[in-house]
């Protein structure tokens, strides 16, 4: 007599729920609390969920709403329009549009390309302005970025922020990602002063240069530091002997200023003679908006809306983040204004709360305080996060939308991420890191279940974020297999 031997074969979605059990249980205490909620891309079935209805700091993957929310209420081939008016007062007038492509980043996004000049879009305008015949102006040069009241910080941004080019300040006439470069180059012996470059060549900042060269293998240790209520920075340090250059960003205090500054800068060396100087204009918070009035003599148009929210994700650009919301607040509730777009998120965020099943969690009400996610007070939940991807898998932009993400190994803020791995570039994800915030949210493209939306939130982590970022990145992996 022969016994039947049957083989019970363990289904993809089994074995991806123990392999993710598994790295949750091994999580040390010091990695804090982690929220992660993975589903069917096409079908928002449930695979894996654990905290996925608690609310966590999202860090930069709240950008995932701002770039899904400009595609809904902008378009992907919306742009933006730079402009010079001549004035009957003799003005010459740049008036900002809220571009934030006013730089020499190359555009579409390509990971090996290197920066043009970053003054190219200034250089532009101006060639555009003598080649109309204009040899002197008898004003201003007015850099003009009233089409947004002028608040340069979103709330709950802190101080240390501002003071980083990663926080630099948010201005409808925005130059250079409104930062200045400097770059510190070693002596050729220890003891030397450093060299020091600064780009864009525009007369702004005060650089008070006092690092030294320090001996061969020594620490590198650059500081800066902004003289109060002033453009002066001082930097300090050691960089040692041999070292490649260094690279830092400081920060604008008033962008519409620096625009016309370089503006100003150009004509002169193109032989206009200007009577006037460089100045700013702003409107103040609850002043109504009006337009600036002139001859339009010179325009440039930005990238269409799909290609800056490439770069927008790509590297985590903040301050494309904070531009593109306060649009969206401009344009659908006539109110250029983080709280404008943030409130037209807000709206947009329940829509997605609506359209979930009465079986699936809910998290308490998500609170949005900005669009890049560098303010401390903005919270959602993994599985708000999962039902956007859902959501954005689904739609006509499908193919644009996934082509905005970071990929694992490749490019953005994941080219030295899951690199190590063959099947690394079947992620596609953005990023998230703050003080206290790990955040991986996107898709995994996996070999036994097709394409997965996945969000993986940390917080409240004691131990180094490199770590935590090895063990995220262990739970990505864990989906393609």
């Amino acid at each position: 007599m022969f016994a039947l031997l049957s083989v019970a074969s363990v289904s993809p979605a089994a074995d991806l729920n123990e392999r993710l059990t598994a790295l949750l249980e091994s999580k040390p205490a010091a990695f804090g609390t982690a929220g992660i909620q993975v589903a069917d891309a096409a079908t928002g079935a449930s695979l894996f969920a654990s905290n996925e209805g608690r609310l966590f700091l999202p860090a930069s993957n709240l950008k995932l709403f701002t770039s899904a929310l400009a595609l809904e209420k902008l378009g992907p081939g919306y742009r933006f329009t730079t402009r010079v008016l001549a004035t009957n007062s003799g003005d010459l007038v740049l008036a900002g549009s809220g571009d934030p492509s006013l730089s020499g980043r190359i555009y579409p996004y390509k990971k090996d390309a290197r920066p043009g000049p970053p003054l190219d879009p200034i250089d532009d305008l101006a060639a555009q302005i003598v080649k109309r015949g204009i040899r002197r102006v008898d004003g201003d040069i007015v850099g003009d970025d009233t089409l947004y009241p002028w608040a340069p910080y979103p709330p709950n941004w802190s101080t240390d922020d501002t003071e980083r080019e990663y926080g630099a300040p948010v201005s409808a006439l925005s130059l250079d990602d409104n930062t200045v470069a400097i770059t510190i180059q070693p002596g050729s012996r220890a003891g030397e002063h450093a060299g020091m470059s600064v780009s864009p060549t525009v007369e702004f900042l005060t650089i008070d240069h006092r690092v030294v060269t320090g001996a061969r293998g020594s620490s590198l240790a650059i500081h800066l530091r902004q003289v109060p209520g002033s453009r002066q920075w001082i930097v300090t340090g050691n960089v040692p002997a041999g070292h490649a250059p260094v690279a830092e960003f400081l920060p604008v205090d008033d962008p519409a200023e620096f625009a016309a500054t370089a503006l100003y800068d150009a004509l002169v060396r193109r032989g206009v003679a200007i009577h006037g100087r460089p100045v700013a204009r702003h409107r103040a918070l609850g002043v109504e908006y009006a337009p600036p009035a002139g001859e339009e003599i010179a325009t440039r148009q930005s990238p269409p809306l799909g290609e800056l929210l490439r770069m927008l994700e790509k590297v985590s650009q903040n301050l494309h983040a904070e531009l593109i919301l306060r649009e969206v607040g401009r344009v659908r509730r006539q109110e250029a204004t983080t709280e404008a777009g943030a409130a037209e998120m807000s709206a947009f965020v329940r829509t997605l709360e609506a359209s979930m099943e009465p079986t699936e969690v809910r998290a308490p009400e998500s609170r949005v305080d900005d669009g890049s996610g560098l303010g401390r007070n903005s919270l959602v939940a993994p599985r708000l996060v999962t039902k956007l991807l859902e959501r954005e898998y689904t739609s006509p932009d499908r193919e644009l939308w996934i082509s905005l993400l970071p990929v694992g190994g490749e490019d953005g803020t994941l080219e030295h991420r899951l690199c190590c791995v063959s099947d690394g570039a079947a992620i596609h994800a953005k990023t998230g890191t703050l003080g206290r915030a790990v955040a991986l949210s996107g898709y995994a493209n996996s070999t036994t279940s097709g394409w997965l939306a996945f969000s993986i939130l940390v917080n409240d982590f004691s131990a180094p974020g490199s770590e935590v970022r090895a063990w995220v990145d262990k739970i990505a992996l864990a989906l393609i297999e």
